[in-house]
């Protein structure tokens, strides 16, 4: 079979090693990959070239994607879908494996309904794609967001400070509430739940009354908040280390990790998960079980439709909101 990939959206640790799965499980098998650069665009515009296993050797510890990516989706631009359909025509393939986040896997579900045969596997830092329960990139991310916290929580504790973390996140809060409770963080503010700003400085100000020297505040860069402070035009995190320095009189500095919490070396949680994921997919194509995406549930690797990334972004669930509510003081 000829089977095309691509990796699109934002980047994210793991990518490479899940092209590197497909590669090498699909070549053992006599299949042809032919990997397009830079997502969908590529698709469109033909821009293409095949993947060996030569081609994919010692990229499973790299991060970002050898077949670069782009925000780019074939049904917002005029011709789009056609020039797809003519590109799949032309390079004669018989499926396409598709890396992405919603919105990617969002144009493959919409293809995949004019009959393109595709496989889709989700990845993304925000860990957040519908259908799945575990996403590429996500491991990583919490990984290096906690490691940020731990090195804030010293230099707070040094200088009595209050201390602001912004991180992704702009629908779902799945990075800043893991990494806040795996580092520690004393409120976690994100885009699931609206947070009282008035109430969060009296507590950070009773926090200091009993003892406390220093106090870290996590916040997911969708976060919501009560009055006229989401009105404003700057940065969440920006916003709410200016509102609780002038709430509590407490000197405060803000640290926004930003696109950090993308690059690197994807964890060994990652690795695994990505060529998981990589493997699943081509046999999912050689089972001919299109419109479908590759998944987590129950701590299983299945498949399952193309459909659910419809729904929209996955929320955080109640009981992890829970166990952070139980932990911090807002």
């Amino acid at each position: 079979m000829r089977i095309g990939l691509l990796t699109g959206g934002g980047d994210c640790p793991g990518l490479n090693a899940a092209i590197r799965a497909v590669v090498r499980v699909a070549t053992t098998t006599g299949d042809e990959i032919i990997g397009f650069h830079r997502g969908w665009r590529g698709v469109v515009e033909g821009d293409s070239g095949m993947l060996t296993t030569a081609e994919t050797k010692g990229i499973l510890q790299s991060g970002g994607t050898i077949l670069r990516t782009a925000r780019y989706h074939p049904d917002e631009h005029e011709g789009g879908t056609a020039a797809v359909l003519s590109t799949l025509e032309r390079d004669r393939l018989d499926a396409l494996i598709v890396v992405g986040g919603d919105g990617t896997l969002g144009s493959a579900n919409q293809l995949a309904h004019l009959g393109v045969p595709i496989v889709g596997i989700p990845k993304t830092i925000d860990n957040d794609v519908s259908g799945t329960t575990r996403c590429i990139g996500f491991d990583t991310a919490v990984a290096t967001a906690a490691d940020a916290i731990d090195r804030v929580h010293t230099t707070g504790e040094s200088h009595d400070r209050l201390m602001v973390v912004e991180v992704m996140g702009r629908t779902t809060g799945w990075l800043a509430v893991s990494a806040g409770i795996a580092a520690g963080a004393d409120a976690i503010c994100l885009p699931e739940e609206i947070t009282d700003l008035d109430a969060l400085a009296k507590a950070i100000r009773e926090r200091h009354d009993t003892g406390s020297s220093s106090s870290i505040v996590v916040v997911a860069e969708g976060a919501h908040f009560l009055g006229a402070i989401e009105r404003r035009s700057d940065s969440m995190g920006t916003l709410v280390s200016t509102e609780l320095a002038t709430r509590t009189g407490f000197e405060t500095r803000l640290t926004v990790l930003g696109h950090v919490q993308r690059g690197g070396a994807p964890t060994a949680a990652d690795r695994l998960l990505a060529t998981t994921f990589g493997v699943a997919a081509v046999e999912a194509v050689h089972g001919r079980s299109y419109n479908s995406m590759v998944c987590v549930l129950n701590e299983q690797t299945e498949l399952t439709s193309l459909d659910a990334v419809a729904k929209g972004p996955r929320p955080v669930p109640d009981a992890l909101l829970d166990i952070a509510r139980r932990l911090t003081v807002n």
